[in-house]
């Protein structure tokens, strides 16, 4: 969605890296100068691969795909992400704003529903960038922001108006664990509050009259071994906190990748009994609309 303020919006942007608070972790580098933090990457955008993908949530990925942007590095650590050569090992090719355009533009011209932007969280000056060139080259589709939930509010203040579709992961419900897991401070408060700032700019899901999204806040919840997701006290959250009417995605995918064989908490994929709870705990917070993991079929 263009905004009018666009050009001050990306000064803004670009003056986080300077000492760098873009995200929560708050390096306090100088990213200008490629100097890299925790993230591990410097001034200039970092992409893995942009395709259409066909295994998003249906009003996402539709029957055409989803314009998909995987963005190297990440502000998480979490010791069993699947993604980790992309996260962890940063593979990936640094490009220009320019070439990032290229990829939106492409990505529209092959019938993608959606721009979805992978892991933005540290990109987003860059992002913002772009963003400026491609609608000017014609991009004008929905923009999807699909992050792990750890974001800094000034970072998503300067995408107000802009993105379409908020897709952010609440991963889990306990400080401790999340540090643990994924080595994320204070992962509950930072987390809520972005997913309280995503709802009131992008409300509930609104999709077109063939069912693809066009606005609206979608969370991901990834079901953990041993309940290590807290996934009752999510769902309790977005029931008081957020709407019953918030569209939850309940995945149940969940296997011992990267390092987890090493953490015994985590060293298996979790039991239809603990994916069954996890369904149970979203109907008895009376939460209602979202999709299960066997076909995202929906549930109301």
């Amino acid at each position: 969605m263009r905004v009018k303020d666009i050009k001050e919006r990306i000064e803004k942007a670009y003056a986080l890296l300077e000492n760098c608070v873009v995200c929560p972790r708050k390096c306090r580098v100088n990213r200008l100068r490629g100097e890299k933090g925790f993230c591990g990457v410097g001034k200039n955008p970092k992409v893995a691969s942009y395709n259409l993908h066909y295994g998003e949530e249906p009003p996402i990925s539709g029957t055409k795909g989803s314009g998909t942007i995987f963005f190297s590095g990440c502000n998480l650590r979490c010791i069993y992400c699947q993604n980790f050569p992309i996260s962890q090992m940063r593979h990936g090719k640094e490009i220009t704003a320019q070439e990032l355009v290229d990829m939106m533009l492409y990505l529209q011209s092959q019938g993608a529903h959606n721009i979805n932007l992978v892991t933005p969280t540290h990109f987003v000056p860059q992002i913002l960038e772009a963003l400026s060139f491609a609608w000017n080259e014609g991009l004008d589709l929905p923009l999807v922001y699909n992050t792990s939930g750890y974001e800094a509010e000034e970072s998503l203040e300067l995408m107000r108006g802009i993105i379409d579709v908020y897709l952010p992961d609440m991963r889990y419900s306990s400080n401790e664990i999340a540090k643990e897991l994924s080595s994320a401070e204070n992962y509950v408060q930072i987390n809520r509050k972005a997913i309280k700032l995503m709802y009131q700019q992008v409300g509930n899901l609104v999709t077109n009259e063939t069912g693809i999204a066009r606005k609206g806040l979608i969370i991901r919840h990834l079901i953990l071994p041993g309940g290590l997701a807290g996934s009752d006290q999510t769902f309790r959250f977005i029931k008081e906190e957020i709407s019953d009417d918030v569209w939850v995605s309940l995945m149940g995918q969940y296997f011992p990748s990267f390092k987890a064989n090493t953490h015994v908490s985590i060293n298996r994929k979790i039991s239809p009994d603990e994916y069954e709870s996890a369904i149970e705990s979203f109907f008895k917070w009376g939460l209602k609309r979202g999709w299960m993991q066997d076909g995202a079929k929906r549930k109301t």
